[in-house]
């Protein structure tokens, strides 16, 4: 990493819990990060069991509050980007894809990625590229290929890949193992649509699929060897998704990492094995976040452009005036940890490690994220 003079801090804390000196060193220390969140995470607050809870927010506030609140890029599903894509032609994608890069651009802001939102319509009801349909699996490729269009109109070379239907609610409708090769054959279709593209997979054991194909890194990375151009194929690793597959988020980051494949991150949090909550960042459990950050510290996560975007709800029951509260406490948890995992007593962990004394590594480590004795 340069010197932390080298380059001008991106973010400028506001929270009055920070101290003016803690400000400015985590000012100084995190201008390799960057922060994106999508359209979709300022939500009105209903969910299956009730109605919302508050006002919609328009889309042109939520651009402006972005950089209000210390953002830099935002990530879009193609109908984030083209409302109802469906009922419109290329062009007209292709011209209100455009006009949506204008107004980033007035913004100052980055679109960090799109992807295709295959899991409302009615063709992917049994899933999008494993439909047992040849008719929906050739509907959920063209989209993608439209989504792909969007995302040059945007300037952006990365798609993600939720396969939120790629799996089954009863095992004996599908075959696995033609299911792997319909997704790869729907992976070298987007390849070959376009030579830059990179698509990188979200994983996700289950929800709404009762178990999914792809439900790990290790999986997605598997299956991207068997495509046509596996060097275009990597990942995007969910916090939440990694808990409810049993899995520790930093040791998916490491592993990913460990191939070069971990191209955009969505850092919440969760709270056991159960439906997906998308909590803000370490509002669960502060040491796993923790590690998380230390994992894309030690594996230099963001300076080759990365985003750290935070795929986080606000509570149902929070009021309207704290419309985007879950989102700037999720990117201030973040910076104090990252401060946290910058200043970890490394050499007397190291000796302790040595020692093979976990007692009190263990020790230590609760220790330094209570500030110490």
């Amino acid at each position: 990493m340069p010197p932390i003079g080298d380059r001008q801090p991106i973010f400028l804390a506001t929270r009055s819990e920070i101290s003016t000196f803690t400000a400015d060193i985590i000012m100084a220390k995190s201008n390799i990060y960057r922060f994106c969140t999508g359209p979709w995470n300022w939500s009105a607050g209903q969910d299956p069991y009730g109605p919302p809870t508050r006002t919609e927010i328009s889309f042109d506030r939520k651009l402006t509050e972005l950089k209000k609140i210390g953002f830099e890029a935002m990530m879009f599903h193609d109908d984030d980007a083209v409302p109802e894509i469906d009922a419109k032609s290329g062009a007209q994608v292709l011209k209100e894809a455009k006009e949506l890069k204008k107004r980033l651009d007035g913004e100052g802001i980055t679109a960090e990625m799109v992807a295709p939102r295959l899991w409302f319509h009615p063709n992917t009801v049994d899933g999008a590229f494993t439909s047992n349909d040849p008719k929906s699996r050739q509907y959920a490729i063209d989209r993608s290929r439209r989504t792909i269009d969007i995302a040059n109109a945007l300037g952006t070379d990365l798609m993600v890949l939720w396969l939120a239907r790629e799996g089954t609610y009863i095992r004996e409708s599908k075959n696995g193992r033609r299911c792997v090769d319909l997704l790869v054959a729907a992976l070298d279709a987007m390849l070959a649509h376009d030579k830059k593209i990179r698509l990188a997979i979200e994983p996700k054991p289950n929800e709404p699929m009762d178990v999914a194909y792809l439900p790990t890194i290790g999986h997605a990375l598997a299956v991207a060897q068997l495509t046509r151009d596996s060097k275009r194929v990597g990942c995007l690793i969910e916090s939440a998704h990694a808990i409810l597959a049993g899995l520790d988020p930093a040791d998916e980051i490491d592993f990913a990492m460990a191939f070069g494949k971990l191209w955009s991150l969505h850092l919440n949090d969760q709270n056991g094995l159960k439906f997906d909550q998308d909590k803000p960042f370490g509002s669960n459990n502060l040491r796993v976040a923790f590690n998380q950050v230390r994992a894309l510290e030690r594996n230099g996560y963001g300076q080759k452009g990365e985003y750290v975007c935070f795929d986080v709800h606000p509570f149902r029951t929070t009021q309207q005036e704290h419309w985007s509260a879950h989102l700037s406490n999720s990117r201030d948890t973040f910076l104090r940890l990252l401060e946290k995992a910058r200043s970890y007593p490394e050499k007397q962990a190291e000796q302790l490690i040595a020692d093979r004394n976990y007692q009190d590594l263990d020790q230590l480590v609760i220790e330094h994220l209570l500030g110490g004795k």
